[in-house]
């Protein structure tokens, strides 16, 4: 890909709402080919936190802008005039900002009269899984998408990624417990799941959104890895090198223990996941298989962060 797109008013005019872990994955790479500005907070760009400070030089390294502004806070007008200065805009913020937050994010686009929007749905397929799941913020994508679809003036493209990578490892999702030696199927051992990692999804946001012809107004899917549960604990004992126990957590379990907790976020994710509808989707149908893009699959990632310290050989001199 070409390192000069002065020509082109996307690569002179992209905002990035948000800096966490997904938000620096696709600022580092859509900074490589676009003059990239980042929406933060005014606390974040004078945070004193080192690791704050880090992050900001690196994007200051990088010649991304800073815009400061709250989207909480501000108004919906006043979210749509520092939209508006721009041709593309791309939402990292993920559900941490709450309820209510990703329509209003819309809104503004739309009142802003932004050319091209690109949605913070880097998730599962919230069409298949529909309306009433076990996670009540998933309602909230799909008015995000009845409010982009309804309308023509400004394009969008939803980015299905599946969940992060990470998470599928995460101690508090339990399917991987390490401290237990233990790996759980969420509904069933044939039940898969699709994973992206942050960086894989940046460098494809990035070719997604040069892509020629122009992507507009559909969803692409993208994936790291589809794995069955199944498939999960083979690989966790030839990473670990050791049997793990399989230990399937069922629809109904998962139900119970949820309505015992209704809001407890990781058991509404249990639920949705273990009803196994709109979280995978085949490899060969994906933007990254089709054009022979390289990603990191589950097994890789397992491999790199939780590779048993001692392998097998040395634990036998």
């Amino acid at each position: 890909m070409s390192n000069s797109r002065s020509a082109d008013p996307l690569s002179n005019s992209i905002l990035v709402l948000g800096a966490g872990e997904l938000g620096m994955a696709v600022l580092r790479s859509l900074a490589r080919d676009a003059f990239v500005t980042v929406l933060l907070r005014p606390q974040a760009i004078a945070s004193p936190s080192p690791r704050k400070q880090q992050d900001l030089d690196e994007l200051r390294s990088m010649n991304v802008s800073f815009l400061s502004g709250d989207l909480l806070a501000d108004s919906v007008a006043d979210l749509a005039a520092r939209f508006g200065q721009f041709h593309t805009v791309v939402g990292c913020t993920g559900f941490v900002a709450g309820g209510s937050i990703q329509r209003k994010l819309a809104r503004a686009v739309l009142d802003g009269g932004v050319k091209r929007y690109v949605p913070w749905q880097f998730g599962v397929d919230y069409d298949v899984i529909g309306r009433g799941s076990a996670q009540d913020l998933f309602d909230e994508q799909l008015d995000v998408r009845d409010m982009l679809r309804s309308q023509q003036r400004t394009e969008w493209i939803i980015i299905s990624t599946g969940m992060f990578t990470s998470f599928l490892f995460e101690p508090s999702f339990g399917v991987v417990d390490l401290a237990q030696n233990t790996v759980h199927a969420l509904g069933s051992w044939d039940n898969a799941v699709t994973v992206t990692t942050p960086e894989d999804i940046g460098a494809l946001t990035r070719e997604i959104l040069f892509h020629e012809p122009r992507i507009a107004n559909q969803v692409v899917y993208t994936a790291g890895d589809t794995i069955t549960y199944a498939r999960l604990a083979d690989i966790m004992d030839q990473v670990l090198y050791r049997k793990v126990r399989r230990v399937k957590w069922s629809v109904p379990v998962l139900k119970a223990e949820f309505a015992q907790d209704p809001a407890d976020t990781i058991k509404k994710y249990r639920v949705v996941f273990a009803e196994g509808k709109g979280v995978a989707w085949k490899m060969k149908n994906t933007f990254n298989a089709q054009r022979g893009i390289e990603v990191i699959d589950a097994e890789r990632w397992a491999r790199k962060n939780l590779a048993a310290p001692q392998r097998l050989g040395d634990a036998l001199q």
